[in-house]
């Protein structure tokens, strides 16, 4: 099985569609929504975890294409240097999705990084640039 995170782009005319339905019936796809601004009639973004067998998950990716909504897969991910970090937490505030929280029993910080957008405004707010980015191919 693999996992593969992408931000799918649907034009107006496609977002009354059931996109989702499609990918679990069509192509066997388990999917999480990390973050949707969808609504009918306006330009839509849905960022998902897709996972499913390799042939699938293209399948699916070129049904998309041919049906109009485009795709950008995720390039690169958030790394946070432990022995860095200050667990000041400064970074909690900017972070959208939630992968950044303090532990409330001993305020550490912890990062779940099947939630991240690698939206990198946690990179710009940490004072100690213990939070960097790392390019994939």
């Amino acid at each position: 099985m693999k996992k593969l995170k992408v931000i799918l782009y649907f034009p107006p005319d496609k977002t009354d569609r059931p996109f989702s339905y499609y990918l679990v019936k069509d192509y066997d796809l388990v999917f999480n929504i990390l973050q949707a601004e969808v609504q009918p009639g306006k330009r839509g973004r849905l960022t998902v975890e897709l996972e499913g067998t390799e042939e699938n998950i293209e399948r699916a990716l070129d049904f998309a294409r041919q049906n109009g909504v485009e795709y950008r897969p995720f390039n690169k991910n958030i790394v946070r240097n432990q022995g860095e970090c200050m667990d000041c937490g400064a970074c909690t505030a900017v972070c959208p999705s939630g992968a950044l929280y303090m532990d409330p029993i001993d305020w550490k910080l912890n990062f779940d990084e099947s939630k991240c957008l690698v939206c990198e405004l946690c990179v710009r707010a940490c004072p100690v640039k213990a939070i960097d980015v790392n390019m994939f191919v």
